[in-house]
């Protein structure tokens, strides 16, 4: 039988990185975003891979439910979940904050996350199997001046992870979290509005993650044994030791 990865925010970044490193070790992907040519680029970079995009927002829970339930039946036996769809939306103190961008954050990282889980744990359950990986950050295990909402998505994204592991032992199923420190991806640019200077400077003096980094951590996840599971991962550059303290050579 083969075996398929379901990746959410698979237009770019982690999430496009992971749907590579997951096809190279014969998985069949389910790759999702809402930028359909994003989704038709990858598949032609899996141009060897069995491929089925799917255009959606995550945030719009009747079409997460729509998408996953008009799946054809030979693509319905998803054995991995990687819930990576997510966003930062703003650098401000919390009494500047944008009530838009405290929306985007909470319906992204953590409301989308859930719509999906919701969508596809019934169809791991009834098999008894599968694994599902939520992509947190540094930014879940603990906060930083200006990062507010951002970081109580990601504290929830580490709640929900641990309960979810809690619940779905019974199950057979495995919920492991990855949480990333700084990774060049285009997360700073949506950060900052499209301010790709300011973005830049994020990264500056330090070599940051990058995208693979995260897709090869993810792909050593899944290709443990059965009896294995790898909850938890924290991973972040040599130059960085925590949220805040970085060795920037400026």
């Amino acid at each position: 039988m083969p075996k398929i990865a379901l990746v959410t925010g698979a237009t770019s970044g982690i999430g496009r990185a992971t749907a590579i490193a997951l096809a190279k070790q014969g998985y069949q992907i389910i790759a999702t975003g809402r930028r359909t040519e994003r989704l038709q680029e990858l598949q032609q970079d899996l141009a060897d891979t069995p491929m089925l995009p799917l255009t959606f927002d995550v945030r719009d829970k009747e079409a997460v439910q729509q998408a996953i339930d008009s799946l054809p039946d030979a693509w319905k036996e998803i054995e991995v979940l990687v819930n990576n769809a997510g966003n930062a939306h703003g650098l401000s103190p919390i009494q500047e904050g944008s009530l838009e961008d405290w929306d985007a954050m909470l319906d992204i990282n953590v409301k989308g996350l859930l719509y999906v889980s919701l969508a596809v744990m019934p169809l791991m359950v009834a098999r008894k199997k599968g694994h599902i990986i939520n992509i947190g950050s540094i930014a879940g295990k603990e906060v930083y001046a200006n990062g507010n909402v951002y970081c109580a998505s990601k504290h929830a994204v580490d709640a929900i992870s641990k309960a979810m592991r809690i619940d779905m032992v019974h199950e057979g199923i495995k919920v492991s979290e990855v949480n990333p420190g700084l990774v060049e991806t285009e997360f700073s640019e949506v950060r900052f509005k499209g301010d790709k200077e300011r973005a830049a400077g994020v990264y500056k003096g330090l070599e940051p993650l990058r995208a693979e980094d995260i897709a090869d951590v993810i792909a050593f996840i899944v290709s443990r044994p059965a009896h294995v599971n790898l909850a938890e991962v924290l991973i972040l550059p040599t130059a960085q030791a925590s949220a805040t303290v970085l060795d920037k050579k400026l």
